[in-house]
């Protein structure tokens, strides 16, 4: 006797996006963030050692990138 070999079962699959509007919605604002720790860490010609140089600009970037995370890591 011949035995009837079945193909593979195919399901009907959605095609799901990782992340949602929300998600990159997020994402944007993280990177807007960080553009504006960048633009204060830029500063004018005055003193290099200012706070919004050196502690100010680190601190929002820094935010931003965990942010960014947190957008990522959002379900």
């Amino acid at each position: 006797m011949a035995e009837k070999k079945t193909g593979p079962v195919v399901k009907d699959v959605k095609s799901e996006l990782v992340f949602t509007k929300k998600n990159y919605q997020l994402l944007l604002i993280s990177i807007a963030i960080v553009a504006v720790g960048f633009i204060l860490m830029m500063g004018t010609e005055g003193n290099i050692y200012d706070f919004r140089r050196t502690l100010l600009a680190p601190i929002v970037v820094l935010a931003g990138f965990a942010f960014g995370i947190y957008a990522i890591l959002k379900k």
